[in-house]
């Protein structure tokens, strides 16, 4: 575990030039548009889908509750909050920040729907707070997967007028198409009884992999090659489940999310026999999260199992940040220092969990994250 842990210090080298990319609030909208921009031969993009792990504030522009637009999210780095489900930095934040380290071509990516970005040649991040792989999934609340996936195709319409048609063919075929999905399929699953009595828990997650399957391939037939997947956290042990489990993780949910990330596993292995050029990387952030929950202490945390953010019993409660009509804080309790928790709200990772699964993500060996790391994937033409 150390050794997955072990990674250049070069991720800390963009930080400055991260945030002052990422305040976008900040920026003249006229900076993020660069019209008929030259490429360097090893310039990869970053194309990020999912849900609340990825998001980093697209929901801010759609009719939703699912936000972090609001204190305390974004403390830590941003000084404000971006719509990040976070502290600070989520997981491809770190893994923008060390392809800049590592070959000084990529700044962070924004949201897709924030009105002031352009610069599609970078890449461009889809994803949902509240999405899942099903089209049902808190259906007119959030942007399903499909729908990123029909948002992408929309962005290369655009990232044409940006640069010339060939380079945005290379582009997009050496790009990195990162994704995190599932958890809230089966969180509406366990809580809706209905779906319960249809559908076993093995057909629902066919449904769900299926589902995802399909956008998959959707992304391979837009000239998608290079892809990085999470497997599913360890759900049934966060605060929100511990809250109303007397402290215990949920074993219905713990077993769903094993039931997802097999079936994920074995899909991959047969789209990479089917998929011409079809490349991908799996992280185990089920394991690392467990051992890092498990043995905070071990990985420098003080607490493993309250979040940082929240009320009632391991404040897991979702009320993080939430406040009256008049500006009155609700209850919600905050710790000081979310360096030292795993979990900054009821579900989320603070900043620096997140750091720790995208060192995963990027450089881990093959007990964490395989075939291949997104480092790997990056390198090859």
């Amino acid at each position: 575990m150390n050794k997955m842990m072990m990674m250049s210090s070069r991720i800390h080298i963009c930080f400055l030039a991260v945030f002052l990319y990422a305040s976008l609030t900040i920026i003249p909208t006229s900076s993020l548009g660069h019209s008929h921009i030259c490429l360097s031969d090893d310039h990869v993009a970053l194309f990020i889908f999912g849900d609340s792990f990825f998001d980093a504030g697209n929901n801010n522009y759609i009719n939703t509750t699912f936000r972090a637009n609001y204190y305390p999210y974004g403390e830590t780095f941003f000084n404000y909050p971006t719509g990040r489900f976070s502290d600070g930095r989520i997981i491809p934040d770190f893994i923008a920040c060390t392809v800049a380290a590592e070959f000084a071509k990529l700044p962070l990516i924004p949201a897709y729907l924030h009105p002031g970005y352009k610069r599609y040649a970078d890449g461009a991040n889809f994803a949902s707070a509240g999405a899942g792989a099903l089209v049902e999934t808190r259906q007119g609340s959030v942007i399903d997967l499909h729908t990123q996936l029909s948002n992408f195709k929309r962005m290369k319409t655009l990232l044409k007028q940006e640069i010339v048609e060939a380079e945005a063919k290379t582009l997009v075929s050496r790009a990195v198409y990162m994704t995190s999905i599932g958890g809230n399929d089966y969180a509406i699953y366990t809580a809706n009884s209905s779906l319960f009595q249809s559908y076993s828990p093995e057909e629902y997650v066919d449904m769900v992999i299926g589902n995802l399957t399909t956008v998959i391939k959707g992304m391979h037939k837009e000239g998608g090659r290079k892809f990085a997947f999470l497997y599913l956290g360890p759900l049934g042990c966060r605060p929100a489940a511990r809250a109303i489990n007397a402290g215990e993780c949920d074993e219905e949910i713990t077993a769903l999310v094993k039931l997802h990330n097999k079936a994920l596993f074995q899909v991959l292995q047969k789209l990479e026999s089917q998929l011409k050029g079809f490349k991908y990387s799996i992280t185990d952030i089920y394991s690392i999260g467990s051992q890092i929950m498990n043995n905070p202490l071990k990985y420098g945390f003080k607490e493993g199992k309250a979040a940082c953010c929240g009320s009632g019993p391991y404040r897991g409660l979702r009320t993080c940040g939430v406040t009256g009509v008049n500006g009155s804080v609700q209850g919600y309790e905050l710790c000081e220092n979310p360096n030292e928790y795993v979990t900054f709200d009821t579900s989320h990772p603070t900043e620096r969990t997140n750091l720790l699964y995208a060192k995963a993500m990027w450089n881990g060996n093959q007990s964490v994250t395989w075939p291949y790391n997104i480092k790997a994937l990056v390198e090859q033409s």
